[in-house]
């Protein structure tokens, strides 16, 4: 069990580097004192520049999905028709939040292991125009976890921004944000969460969320209940270096070392890490013989999903994985007992996916299933290398590599 920790490869929560799990440790300080107001003004400057935004970032102490909560209860009123875009689990609770509060919520499915397209929104919105049921608000996921597939958000907000230019666009960028190439104020978005337990090598327990000025003038009209959740009450404490409600303290030490360490890596560095990772992932499981789940267009730099072979008993196979050191995610809601994810993001090398392959290889093995010995690690090398070099040519300046 001692070697679970080497090769935790699930969608979050991350592994954590040595430093951030060090400044866990620290003595606490007055949530209310200079010394945390000081890590607030390091922490939300370098979250703007993560997010790429202008916007206040509010950190609320909360899971990801408090945050998607957050996002919906201050910003909309009972009744207000609202467009959901799902693309799989977590769309899918995104929408019924949005339900659970009182919202009019048409949901746009979209066929698990695929994006969504630019012309379905459009059609959809003007599908509840036609109603007479304008959204006041549009939910796209950035990064489905449960499918592997990274939605392609800028092209899905313009669509928006063409249809229902008056809508909030509120985006879950909880599982892709740090890891992959992601811009607030470019792509004109009103509401972005995140959370610290997945691209930003941090513990569980703080949501990120920057708001927009459209959004906070949303906030004055919308009356769905908040009390915890009310970003208002947030944004007064953070004038004041705070938070209104007691904050996770250690979490919040360890979010400013992380971010330290993410911006002397550099953002360039650190998305072309993540597409190293990505392609070695995917590349060594199809040469494994697994199935890929997502659409390859749209496949995602941080989580992979592969089907489970019929003939596997992925619970018997699972617990294999587990005792050879490595843990692996199964599948959610109608992907359960059909998929498992591996999870590629926040601190993560290609050396350490090519250490998961080799545990996976072995347990093939030693299962009677037909493997290249070595072919999964070739592969991934290759993939790996590949993505490394169009990664350099497409950021490399005029006259070194790329067109003039």
């Amino acid at each position: 069990m001692a070697n679970l920790e080497a090769h935790l490869r699930v969608p979050g929560p991350t592994p954590l580097p040595d430093a951030v799990r060090e400044a866990g440790a620290r003595q606490m300080v007055n949530h209310r004192g200079p010394e945390f107001a000081a890590l607030m003004g390091r922490v939300v400057p370098a979250l703007q520049r993560g997010f790429r935004t202008k916007n206040e970032i509010l950190l609320v102490g909360a899971s990801g999905t408090g945050g998607l909560e957050a996002a919906v209860v201050n910003h909309l009123s009972p009744g207000d028709p609202v467009l959901a875009v799902s693309i799989g689990a977590f769309g899918d609770r995104f929408a019924k939040i949005a339900t659970r509060y009182g919202a009019d919520v048409t949901v746009l499915p979209v066929e698990w292991g695929r994006a969504a397209e630019p012309d379905a929104v459009r059609e959809a919105i003007a599908g509840m125009r036609r109603e007479g049921r304008a959204p006041v608000a549009v939910l796209l996921t950035h990064n489905e976890t449960s499918t592997g597939v990274t939605n392609p958000v800028e092209a899905l907000a313009a669509a928006v921004r063409e249809a229902a230019p008056e809508a909030l666009l509120v985006v879950d960028a909880i599982s892709g944000l740090g890891a992959v190439p992601f811009d607030t104020d470019g792509w004109g978005l009103d509401v972005v969460v995140t959370g610290s337990q997945k691209s930003w090598m941090v513990p569980p327990g703080l949501s990120m969320i920057a708001v927009s000025p459209r959004a906070w003038a949303a906030a004055e009209r919308a009356t769905m209940p908040r009390f915890y959740l009310d970003l208002k009450a947030h944004r007064d404490a953070a004038e004041k270096g705070s938070t209104p409600w007691t904050p996770p303290v250690s979490v919040c030490f360890q979010l400013d070392v992380a971010l330290a360490l993410i911006e002397a890596e550099g953002y360039p560095a650190i998305f072309a890490r993540h597409a190293a990772c990505g392609a070695a992932t995917r590349a060594g499981l199809a040469a494994l013989g697994f199935r890929l789940f997502a659409d390859p267009a749209h496949a995602s730099n941080t989580v992979t999903a592969a089907l489970v072979p019929g003939e596997m008993d992925w619970k018997s196979f699972n617990a294999d994985l587990r005792r050879r050191g490595l843990v692996l995610a199964g599948g959610q809601g109608k992907l359960t007992g059909l998929v498992f994810r591996v999870g590629h993001l926040g601190d993560v090398t290609v050396n350490q996916i090519l250490a998961a392959l080799e545990i996976l290889e072995e347990a093939l093995i030693a299962g009677g299933r037909p493997v290249d010995r070595g072919a999964a690690l070739a592969a991934a090398v290759r993939a790996a290398d590949a993505a490394l070099a169009a990664g350099a040519t497409a950021t490399a300046p005029a006259g070194k590599g790329a067109a003039a």
